[in-house]
């Protein structure tokens, strides 16, 4: 092939003129006295060099579109140290023996194969990459393949900032870093494990160490973290930070369905409304990324359209799997077993020969992508504008921004504030549990002041009919379309009998499901949300406002859990209360179940009512 003499001719040419680093740029040798380059400064170097000298692409790596596949994702361990909701089960994947995944010296050799034919960015991904041992010393050695002027590696953060000292000094150059939530609570939720404050100071770490900008992968799903879209772009205005929001991609054997897609044009007018000012910036070629930047701010954000505008066109990625298997598309299910050639003994030319094939059979679009899409249902909208972990009311943009970066500073270690600390691992003597939105203390973490909701008054006139049927007695919903918008708010109530040897365990936090009371809480705060889909005659109700405290009774070794809603509407929302409050009590139920199963669940009952043409109700 014409391009490998090309290149070796021009390396040789290098060698003899000039020091050079492993990919032949020059590199400048410092001598005493003299000012050192900064590593950023030579990594440019490096780039540019190598831009004006490129040899000719490969041919093996070239598909029959056109399409130049100069980037390697390369995972390093199917392992993972968290159990992401969207990701895995709650008790893991099977995992291939070991002797079936690739060595570190295959890994390198198939690295040296691509970068000879043109890859020039290598991603290490897992799993979770950064839990295998000598992810350090793979580093290193890809570091000194000719050629290669990108190496980056997806983490979710746990171990980042230990190890990114070593990793740099080893030659990293990118960080892409998994978080989906900036409320320590959900993110153990969603995660299944601790560990919030451990990513916040890996990406505090890689500020710190001049990584910019520093890219935060968010995949956005409905009903779950799509009411933080503002909260993660504030983080922007004084951190170099690239959010990247993905679009939810169901993948075989995920729990999730196409109603939890945020589409990237849902998410931008979501933006737009606070920001009408943000700019879209140039893209780069072949870049995955729709990015956009709002003037002022330090860094930008980004859109992964995965699902609402595939980038099949421009795709140049190929990936190795942990077990050697090439594939050439995400979505596509035909993989080559690169290990098993390899094993067999088979030589340089022979692996280019598997491997063009492989590029050349690749798709324009994979037909299984088209086929997902066609047969998903259409998007729902969103349930709520508002959302118990959203800032309310969000006028003044530089305060709401200075409020983020306070809380986002203070997950670092010392000065986090009390209520940041709560969540950082350090209990009050007394635990309580509280989402509000409208609270003054902390607009992000879970409030630990209790709020006193509004006090109803007045009796409620009672109906001598059945609502719900229609004039034969069938079910039928009520039309609510001649009545006026009202402020409408309700609050419920239940008590969820422990026992004296779960209320300790809860008490002290110790439950080897996680924290009880949070997961409790977080559940409540859903089933409010997604009342219409649960009960099947309930009216779907834009709630502005849902609140749901959880308290410890220990002299009855109990929980009690106060839930309240609120919305501008035509309907109540009794029913969106009621059903926190159950949903919060049954999730709690869920979580003791294996310590005692004498646990009694009951008094849910509506407390409050107010805002409907009957009057108001309030429970003596």
């Amino acid at each position: 092939m014409a391009a490998r003499p090309v290149s070796r001719m021009l390396r040789r040419v290098l060698r003899s003129s000039v020091r050079s680093c492993s990919s032949g740029a020059p590199v400048t040798q410092h001598h005493r006295g003299e000012p050192s380059q900064t590593a950023a400064e030579e990594l440019s170097a490096r780039r540019h060099f190598l831009r004006e000298h490129a040899a000719p692409f490969s041919a093996f790596l070239t598909d029959s579109f056109g399409r130049q596949h100069s980037y390697l994702r390369i995972s390093l361990t199917e392992k993972c140290n968290l159990r992401c909701q969207y990701c895995m089960p709650e008790e893991g994947v099977p995992l291939t023996p070991k002797a079936d995944l690739l060595t570190t010296e295959e890994i390198l050799t198939l690295a040296q194969l691509f970068v000879k034919e043109g890859v020039d960015k290598i991603r290490l991904t897992g799993g979770e990459p950064l839990i295998r041992p000598d992810v350090v010393d793979i580093v290193a050695q890809l570091h000194r393949l000719e050629g290669l002027r990108t190496i980056g590696i997806t983490t979710n953060g746990i171990n980042l900032a230990r190890l990114l000292p070593q990793l740099q000094k080893a030659g990293l150059s990118a960080i892409n870093i998994s978080l989906d939530t900036l409320v320590p609570a959900k993110f153990e939720f969603i995660v299944r494990r601790k560990g919030f404050h451990k990513v916040m100071e890996g990406i505090h770490k890689a500020i710190d160490l001049g990584y910019s900008p520093v890219k935060v992968n968010c995949v956005v799903m409905r009903g779950l973290n799509e009411d933080e879209l503002l909260n993660f772009v504030a983080l922007t205005e004084g951190l170099p930070l690239d959010v990247r929001f993905i679009e939810y991609m169901p993948f075989d054997g995920n729990k999730w369905n196409f109603k939890k897609m945020v589409s990237y044009k849902e998410m931008l007018d979501t933006l737009r409304q606070q920001w009408p000012e943000l700019e879209k910036l140039p893209e780069e070629e072949s870049s995955t990324a729709k990015a956009f930047k709002i003037p002022g701010f330090r860094g930008q954000f980004s859109f992964i359209t995965s699902m609402s505008e595939h980038f099949c066109g421009t795709c140049n990625r190929l990936r190795i799997t942990a077990d050697g298997n090439l594939k050439v598309c995400l979505f596509g299910n035909s993989e080559v077993s690169l290990r098993d050639h390899l094993r067999a003994g088979a030589s340089e030319e022979e692996l280019l020969q598997i491997i063009g094939a492989a590029v050349g059979r690749k798709k324009r679009q994979h037909a299984e992508l088209l086929l997902m899409l066609q047969d998903s249902p259409p998007a729902i909208p969103s349930i709520s504008s508002q959302d118990p972990f959203r800032v309310q009311g969000i006028r003044h943009r530089v305060s709401f921004s200075n409020q983020m970066e306070t809380l986002w500073k203070g997950c670092r270690g010392p000065g986090t504030p009390l209520l940041a600390q709560r969540w950082l691992g350090s209990s009050p003597p007394q635990r309580h549990c509280s989402s509000c939105q409208d609270s003054d203390t902390n607009p992000k973490c879970l409030s630990a002041v209790s709020q006193t909701p509004a006090t109803p008054s007045g009796p409620l006139p009672t109906s001598d009919q059945l609502t719900h049927v229609d004039a034969e007695g069938r079910a039928a919903m009520v039309d609510v379309g001649g009545k006026p918008d009202t402020e409408r708010v309700a609050v419920a109530s239940a008590v969820v009998l422990l026992g004296p040897v779960a209320f300790k365990l809860v008490q002290k936090n110790q439950l080897k499901k996680g924290d009880a009371l949070v997961v409790a809480q977080l559940a409540g705060v859903q089933a409010a949300k997604q009342t219409s889909q649960l009960i099947p005659l309930c009216h779907h109700v834009a709630l502005s406002h849902v609140q749901v405290q959880l308290e410890l009774d220990s002299t009855h070794h109990a929980v009690g859990i106060q839930a309240s809603c609120r919305a501008r509407g035509p309907t109540g929302v009794e029913m969106e209360a009621l059903t926190a409050a159950a949903v919060a009590a049954l999730t709690l139920y869920d979580m003791c179940k294996a310590v005692s199963r004498d646990i009694v669940v009951g008094e849910i009952k509506l407390i409050s009512k107010t805002g409907g043409q009957r009057g108001d109700f309030h429970r003596t």
